[in-house]
């Protein structure tokens, strides 16, 4: 078998891994690469120097034809209509599938920092404190609030209230590891796939 052959073979294989739920409508599938773009938003925010794990994330799971390219990664993430360089374009199903699985494998190795920060969001919460106060979320909340406020258009109302808000920008930001987090495990990819399609971005 030729080299191109196995590339095609994997990657196949990682795109067979996750159900064929159909973007049936515009709706749907602008609420499904919102979510993406924003999960490895938060994934930017926790570990510096993530852009190009993700590529050689691609690159070992087969997705070169997806994603040759850093530039192929950014066009496909623009398709957040939050974006200020949005595209209208719309994600096929084997895109989607791949934006979920490189948010998967890059989520995994953080999942002990994850987990850190959420238990100390809860012992802020039960101090009745700002969760900004504590070093480790600090970090993480400011660098969120950059990669945000420099990439998502302040035009669109929610971005706006998030960008007007510190306590919401926060919450948001949280509620995005909580969501990480959820996709870390064993079959984290098809449980994350799955939540692509239940209900709506918070």
């Amino acid at each position: 078998m030729s080299d191109a052959a196995v590339v095609v073979e994997e990657q196949a294989a990682v795109l067979k891994t996750l159900p064929d739920f159909p973007l049936s409508n515009q709706r749907c599938a602008s609420q499904l690469q919102q979510r993406l773009d924003l999960l490895l938003l938060a994934i930017e925010a926790l570990d510096v120097g993530s852009a190009s794990k993700m590529l050689a994330s691609a690159e070992s799971l087969g997705l070169q034809s997806i994603f040759p390219h850093a530039l192929a990664l950014w066009r496909l993430r623009c398709t957040n209509p939050w974006r200020r360089s949005y595209n209208r374009t719309l994600l096929t199903l084997d895109q989607a599938k791949a934006l979920t699985a490189i948010a998967h494998y890059q989520a995994k190795p953080l999942n002990v920092t994850m987990r850190q920060l959420l238990i100390a969001e809860r012992q802020m919460r039960a101090k009745q404190l700002p969760v900004g106060t504590n070093f480790l979320l600090s970090d993480y909340l400011d660098q969120f609030r950059s990669h945000f406020s420099s990439r998502m258009n302040p035009r669109r109302a929610k971005v706006s209230v998030l960008l007007a808000s510190e306590p919401a920008m926060d919450d948001f930001a949280l509620g995005l590891l909580n969501q990480l987090l959820f996709c870390t495990g064993t079959i984290g990819m098809e449980r994350l796939w799955i939540s692509l399609f239940d209900g709506e971005v918070a």
